[in-house]
């Protein structure tokens, strides 16, 4: 069980978390071990071992006693800027295009000192979801606004959070029959020699990269098809991955026939984003031929509950996607939408949106109303987790699906999500004690969220503690949440 050398020949380990009730690794077994440790050594882990198994000494010590350790949860797609518009009224009365419309006039009074805040208090809030690495698509530029993702970075790094910003971008103004307001697009050269700086500036290689960058046209109905298909051959060359939203709204479909003559998944294709380089946020509205080119790409897909659910854009099919081998990872998608970041509350989202989905195909299934085929429409064959063939979406689906799943969105597998030496120190550890928690006993997995709420007691990235004992260990929280208050009266003054 321990994957460490012999003690004899170890020196200490900076960091060891150790007598957890469970260590859930998320490594390619899928191995739980009770009374579990990691050790983490010069930003990566060092060794894991059970009850049985002997841990190295440690600089730093931090007692899981009656605690689940897990990977830290990988946030797959965000839109940071909008927790200055959290829950803005006017903005609730409609569709996604009537909520869109509504705020663009409000996001463009963004500038470089509303990205830092909105990244600084965003992060914050997902690290106390457990969150360790976050991606960020900042697809607002206003005219004049400055370096923002480089103020986001900033954010990122005074944290000490995993960071992937998205070099997002709207080209299609209104005045070219687009959505936004031309006051928040940018030419194509603008956007791509921006896109081409940002990674020569700060995208890191390295297996313990703090910073990476790719890049990410907004959606279909926001750049033209030359934007599309000119990043994705520049982020070939430049070798960074791409992100965009697509099949997140039954009226995309209509405008993409109008527009392009095509259906969204169609339109990807031909703008070169079929690949593994490439992964979506949403895609709820695929057909069963589009998931099925989706999974032969490799293309991955950013699944966001609680924003689906809010805009009411219907049910991501999560089960069909993974068993047609598409990377699923869990994001918690724009403040302005969902208006909570928390990993946990995601997680949970999916586990009830992925069984409340799974019974009604069932219910359908026994009344006779399919072709007979099991619920999640596909032959029993296993998904992409491997340990799990049941009917119904578990607690163990959604912790794979927010950890090694999101690691694949991101191309980091082996790198995050996953709890296995070599990997980066980056985990979480979950207090299972209180009211809450009375007689949970059976299995601390599916306590942790099937009980709750739940906020990470401890959230360590590379080996390097962001929240301890439920609390935020940079010492300016108050101080950027006041600042942060200032800013988002000044963006909703009307």
């Amino acid at each position: 069980m321990n994957d460490t050398p012999d003690e004899s020949t170890r020196a200490p380990a900076d960091l060891l978390v150790h007598d957890a009730a469970l260590v859930a690794t998320c490594d390619d077994q899928h191995r739980e071990i009770s009374g579990g440790w990691v050790a983490v050594t010069g930003g990566f882990i060092s060794a894991i071992g059970g009850a049985a198994d002997p841990p190295p000494a440690a600089r730093e010590r931090i007692d899981a006693r009656g605690c689940l350790v897990t990977p830290g949860l990988i946030n797959t797609h965000h839109h940071m800027y909008q927790n200055l518009t959290r829950s803005y009224a006017p903005a609730l009365r409609g569709g996604l295009f009537d909520w869109l419309t509504t705020l663009y006039p409000l996001w463009a009074r963004l500038d470089e000192h509303g990205a830092y805040l909105s990244a600084w208090v965003g992060l914050a809030e997902l690290a106390l979801g457990g969150c360790t690495t976050s991606t960020d698509h900042l697809y607002v530029h206003p005219h004049g606004a400055g370096d923002l993702i480089a103020a986001e970075i900033g954010a990122a790094t005074e944290l000490g959070m995993r960071f992937h910003p998205t070099r997002g971008s709207m080209s299609l103004g209104q005045s070219a029959g687009g959505l936004p307001p031309d006051e928040v697009c940018q030419t194509p050269e603008e956007i791509l020699a921006e896109s081409e700086r940002l990674v020569g500036v700060h995208h890191d290689r390295s297996p313990n990269a703090m910073v990476r960058i790719a890049l990410a046209p907004c959606s279909p109905f926001s750049v033209s098809t030359e934007l599309m298909t000119a990043t994705a051959e520049l982020a070939e060359r430049l070798d960074v991955r791409l992100h965009t939203h697509l099949c997140e709204d039954p009226g995309e479909d209509g405008f993409c026939l109008e527009m392009f003559g095509m259906r969204p998944v169609d339109y990807f294709e031909h703008c070169g984003w079929g690949s593994d380089r490439s992964w979506i946020a949403h895609g709820v509205q695929p057909n069963p031929a589009e998931i099925a080119r989706l999974g032969g790409w490799g293309t991955g897909v950013a699944h966001c509950p609680s924003s689906n659910l809010l805009l009411g854009v219907g049910l991501a099919p999560v089960r069909e996607l993974r068993a047609a081998g598409v990377p699923v990872g869990l994001g918690v998608d724009g403040s302005a939408s969902t208006d909570s970041a928390s990993m946990w509350t995601e997680a949970r989202n999916a586990l009830l949106v992925g069984r409340l989905r799974d019974g009604q195909r069932q219910l359908s299934a026994e009344k006779g109303l399919d072709s007979g085929r099991p619920a999640d429409g596909h032959d029993r064959g296993g998904d992409d987790a491997g340990h799990d063939s049941s009917v119904y979406f578990s607690a163990r689906d959604v912790l794979d699906v927010a950890t090694r799943g999101s690691a694949r969105c991101l191309g980091r597998v082996g790198e995050i999500g996953e709890l296995s030496p070599g990997a980066c120190g980056d985990l979480v550890v979950w207090e299972l004690g209180g009211p809450a928690f009375a007689g949970a006993l059976s299995d601390p997995i599916e306590a942790w969220l099937r009980c709750g709420p739940l906020s990470a007691r401890d959230t360590i990235v590379a080996g390097r503690p962001v929240v301890t004992g439920g609390q935020i260990v940079h010492p300016s929280l108050d101080e950027r949440l006041a600042e942060h208050r200032l800013c988002a009266a000044a963006m909703q003054r009307a």
